[in-house]
């Protein structure tokens, strides 16, 4: 009886029904696309994240760079001028971005609770100027030769005074040099799956083996490979030092840490900083529990800057930041906005149309329907509007978050290093590259495009699910309680 009275009284008002269902779906439309594209702001910025820190990694260990104070300690150059025409280069290797920490770090950092794995990185910047210097040539004034003893020279001391040499000038010669730098990041091949190299995938060739700790080899970033026209088992010359190329390595988000990366060893030598390191990369054991190993490491190995992923996070600006701010502020407060106008309108809209049902109602309860029969109807039927109202909002938002994540609209995301933390991509003062002759910067910054993407959760469909059946008893709530106030005498005083 309940469901067939049910059904008969949804059809007979479809339009009013349809309007309680629609305005429940577009709350609960807009509520699944704010989740959905909030979810992808969280996962754009895991992205940029990871390609600064590299897959795994909860927090860095480095120690910020000391004022530059002495000019000897700037980058010098010595070619030797009396080579004629010959070509000269020189390589200049710096370690860029921190103060070096000393190796037997990353094993005091190692053995501090809550870590559960740590390896170190040296990262470099390599300065190379090549070129040559052209003698000039001697050009002789057309009859300007000085007679012997005379004065054509302006006396004893003038040019050519006496001399009978042939006076000119020297045209041309100088010099021409190209100046170009680039990044090579020393890794800790024992220990492939921490740091900035497993931001990359290899495209090409193969990773280092834990073997290849000193080897001369080197895994080139993509981009930088097209542009040097490197290939796989070609070589890379670094300070006279020839490498072989054994993988090429392309990003999977944002900009690779450096150009180059060799074993971590090769980098010490190149740098002469044998046994240091400019980056401790540490994984945490419990993702839960980061804070306090970050106090711990701050407590126990004093000198040093720990930086964690969520205080590089609040370093991200740009249109991602923006939009991330408008997701999780004005979208949440939006969207609690519309549902609540939306919860309310099916609630009076409920209740009005208990109003218009009196002479129904009434005679239903002289024919001997208790109160709580006719509330119950009245609830039943709201809850039925917002069950439709929740299914249509599952769709409409389904479809907004399939839009979204199709257009894949593009965010820049522009990360500085906060406080000595991880460093940035090419173009800053990470292992990416850039500085110039001047020390490396320790403020690094990186812009970084993003694809936003808008997925949907089970749990974004479940709570969908319960403001439905919500809106629904709000309204029947509503309805139910101006139902149960009817009189049978009223519907038969407006019985014709």
């Amino acid at each position: 009886m309940f469901f067939t009275y049910l059904r008969r009284e949804l059809r007979r008002r479809r339009k009013a029904a349809l309007v309680v269902a629609s305005g429940l779906a577009l709350g609960i439309a807009l509520v699944i696309v704010v989740s959905s594209v909030s979810s992808g702001m969280e996962k754009a910025q895991g992205k940029v994240l990871q390609s600064l820190y590299g897959l795994g990694t909860d927090m860095t260990v480095t120690k910020a760079a000391a004022a530059q104070t002495d000019t000897s300690e700037r980058p010098r150059f010595n070619f030797d001028a009396n080579d004629g025409d010959a070509e000269q280069s020189s390589d200049r290797v710096m370690v860029q971005g921190f103060q070096t920490l000393a190796s037997s770090t990353v094993t005091k950092v190692d053995s501090q609770a809550g870590v559960a794995d740590s390896v170190g990185g040296l990262s470099l910047q390599v300065i190379k100027v090549n070129g040559q210097f052209r003698q000039g040539q001697f050009q002789q004034d057309e009859g300007a030769t000085a007679a012997p003893g005379g004065g054509g020279g302006g006396g004893a001391g003038g040019n050519g005074g006496g001399t009978g040499q042939p006076q000119g000038r020297v045209e041309g010669g100088g010099a021409e040099f190209d100046v170009n730098n680039y990044s090579v990041y020393g890794t800790d091949v024992t220990k492939p799956d921490l740091g900035p190299l497993t931001s990359s995938k290899i495209t090409s060739g193969r990773t280092f083996t834990t073997s290849e700790t000193d080897s001369k080899v080197v895994v080139v970033d993509s981009s930088y490979a097209k542009e040097k026209k490197l290939a796989l088992n070609g070589t890379v010359t670094i300070k006279s030092v020839k490498y072989k190329v054994i993988g090429i390595a392309t990003p999977e988000s944002g900009d690779a840490a450096a150009n180059l990366y060799i074993p971590l060893k090769q980098a010490q030598t190149l740098s002469d900083s044998k046994d240091k390191v400019t980056t401790i990369y540490v994984k945490a054991s419990d993702s839960q529990q980061i804070d306090s190993v970050k106090s711990t490491i701050q407590k126990n190995i004093s000198g040093t800057t720990v930086t964690t992923s969520a205080d590089l996070a609040s370093t991200v600006s740009g249109s991602l930041s923006t939009a991330s701010d408008l997701a999780s502020n004005v979208g949440k407060w939006l969207s609690i906005a519309v549902l609540v106008a939306a919860f309310l309108v099916a609630g009076l809209l409920t209740s009005s149309a208990v109003s218009r049902r009196v002479r129904e109602f009434g005679t239903l309860k002289a024919l001997g329907w208790k109160s709580g029969r006719v509330t119950r109807q009245v609830v039943g039927e709201a809850i039925v509007n917002g069950l439709v109202g929740g299914a249509l909002g599952i769709a409409l938002g389904l479809a907004g978050a399939f839009v979204v994540t199709e257009i894949s609209p593009t965010l820049q995301a522009e990360v500085g290093s906060s406080g000595g933390g991880a460093a940035a991509g090419p173009g800053g003062g990470g292992p990416g590259g850039g500085g110039g002759f001047g020390a490396a910067r320790e403020a690094a910054s990186s812009t970084l495009d993003v694809a936003l993407s808008a997925p949907v959760s089970v749990n974004t469909i479940v709570v969908a699910v319960g403001l439905a059946v919500a809106g629904g008893l709000i309204a029947g709530a509503f309805g139910g309680w101006r139902a149960s106030r009817l009189r049978p005498a009223d519907a038969l005083r407006r019985v014709e």
